[in-house]
C-alpha cells in the first residue's frame, strides 16, 4: 500500500508517531517497564510516561503488576492488550480454504478448513464462503465483528497487492483479473490485504520458522507449483509488475524456451512439480516394463524410492536436483541472499535437499546457506498473521490521540 506523507513538524503528528512506536514495541516484547521502553525506543522518560498514559486512557495497554527489582523499587510493568481484537489469515487453494485466527499478539485462537469439492469456486462464491466462515469463527469465540481488525488472504497467483487484484488462478473458476480486495471488503468490515501465497510463506518462515532474524533470504517452494518469495531488507520484493519470484517461467538449459504467458504453466513448472515427477516416473516405467504403473503412485513415493536407492527414481530426481541447483546458483549470483530455504513436498524432501547440498559444494562464492523450511503447510497462514500484526498499531491508532 502507498504510504501517506506526514508533516512531521506538527506536534500532533510527532506525538502520534511516538505512540505508534511505543505500541509497536509493547506488541513485540510483551510486558515491560517504562524504563525498558525508554531504552528500546530512544525516547525520553517524560515522553514515554506521557505516551503510556495516553495508551492506558485509550485502553490499548494495561498494567500487569510489578517486575523484578534490581535493588530499588520494583518497576511497574505494562503490556499490550492483545485481547482488544483479533486477526484472521485465509489461504485460498484449489481444493480448500484454510483459516487461522489469532489475538493481536499472534497467539493462536482457532484454525479451520472449508473443502471446495462440489462447490462453486468463482470469486464471488469463494468470498461468500469466506464470509460465512468468518462469522462462524467470531461467534464461536464470542467476538463482535468490530473485533476483527484485519484479514490477510494468500492466493496462488501473481497479485497486485496495492490494488488487491489477483491476475489469474487457473485451478479455480473465472479467476482472471479479480478485484479480490473489493469483493472481500463487501463481506467483512475490517482491513483486507491480498498477497501471493509464496510471499506469505516466506514471511511466515521469518516470523516463526527457519528464517527468523534473517533480513535477506529467498524461499523456494516446489510442490504442485514452483515459485519463490524474495525478502530483501526484511520486506517482500514484489517487482515492478508484482511478478518477482515467478521462477516457474525461468529459462534454463535443457528446458524448452517459452515466453511467460499469464494463463499457462511455465515449462520449468511442468518439470519440477509433483505432477512432473510422477509423469516422468510413469514414462520411465512404461518404457522399461511396457506397461503403466499403479495409479496409487505419487511424487512422494518416487522421492522415497530415490532415497532408498531405486535407480529409476534416482535418475528422475537427480535431473530435478540439477535444475534446482542451477536456480539456486542463478538467484545467488543476482541477489546473494544470506539464506535460501527450500519448501514444499518436493523441495523439502531430504533426498532432494541433500543432493542439492552436494551439487553446490563446488561453488566458491555467492551461494550461502541452504536449509529446509520448517513451517510446512502452515507457513502461508503464519505469514499472513505476521503481515497483519505489523499493521496492528496503525489500525488501533489511525489518528493522533486526543
Amino acid at each position: 500500500m502507498k504510504s501517506k506523507s506526514i508533516s512531521v513538524g506538527r506536534p500532533s503528528h510527532l506525538r502520534h508517531t511516538k505512540a505508534l512506536t511505543i505500541l509497536k514495541l509493547l506488541r513485540e516484547v510483551g510486558s515491560c517497564s517504562k524504563a525498558d521502553l525508554v531504552r528500546a525506543s530512544g525516547l525520553s522518560a517524560p515522553t514515554v510516561t506521557s505516551v503510556v498514559d495516553d495508551l492506558l486512557a485509550a485502553d490499548l495497554v494495561k498494567p500487569v503488576g510489578e517486575g523484578e527489582s534490581s535493588g530499588g523499587r520494583p518497576p511497574e510493568m505494562i503490556s499490550f492488550k492483545a485481547e482488544r481484537g483479533c486477526m484472521l489469515a485465509v489461504e485460498i487453494e484449489a481444493s480448500f480454504l484454510s483459516f487461522l485466527l489469532t489475538d493481536l499478539s499472534g497467539t493462536e485462537l482457532d484454525r479451520a478448513q472449508v473443502l471446495l469439492a462440489g462447490q462453486k469456486t468463482t470469486p464471488g462464491a469463494i468470498c461468500r464462503l469466506i464470509g460465512i466462515e468468518v462469522r462462524r469463527l467470531l461467534r464461536k469465540h464470542r467476538k463482535t465483528r468490530d473485533k476483527l481488525l484485519a484479514m490477510v488472504v494468500g492466493v496462488p497467483a501473481i497479485t497486485n497487492v496495492e490494488d488487491g487484484i489477483v491476475l489469474s488462478i487457473s485451478t479455480l473458476e473465472d479467476w482472471r483479473s479479480v478485484p479480490l480486495h473489493a469483493l472481500l471488503s463487501s463481506v467483512v468490515d475490517c482491513v483486507v490485504i491480498v498477497e501471493n501465497d509464496t510471499n506469505l510463506a516466506a514471511l511466515g518462515e521469518r516470523y516463526r520458522g527457519a528464517a527468523q532474524r534473517e533480513e535477506s533470504f529467498i524461499y523456494i517452494n516446489i510442490a504442485a507449483n514452483v515459485s519463490a518469495g524474495i525478502v530483501l531488507g526484511g520486506q517482500i520484493h514484489h517487482g515492478a509488475q508484482w511478478s518477482a519470484g515467478e521462477i516457474a517461467y525461468l529459462r534454463l538449459p535443457h528446458v524448452p524456451r517459452r515466453y511467460p504467458t499469464l494463463h499457462e504453466f511455465g515449462e520449468l513448472e511442468m518439470v519440477l512439480t509433483s505432477s512432473g515427477i510422477l509423469k516422468s516416473w510413469h514414462e520411465a516405467i512404461s518404457k522399461t516394463h511396457g506397461q503403466a504403473t499403479s495409479r496409487r503412485m505419487d511424487a512422494l513415493k518416487v522421492l522415497n524410492l530415490a532415497q532408498a536407492g531405486d535407480p529409476c527414481a534416482k535418475q528422475i530426481i537427480q535431473h530435478r536436483v540439477a535444475i534446482v541447483s542451477d536456480i539456486i546458483v542463478n538467484l545467488s549470483l543476482i541477489l546473494n541472499p544470506g539464506l535460501i530455504l527450500l519448501g514444499g513436498e518436493v523441495g523439502s524432501h531430504p533426498v532432494l535437499l541433500n543432493s542439492v547440498h552436494k551439487q553446490l559444494e563446488r561453488c566458491e562464492f555467492a551461494v550461502t546457506r541452504i536449509a529446509v523450511a520448517t513451517l510446512g503447510d502452515a507457513g502461508v497462514r503464519w505469514g499472513a498473521i505476521a503481515v497483519g500484526l505489523e499493521m496492528v498499531p496503525g489500525i488501533l491508532l489511525p489518528h493522533p490521540l486526543s
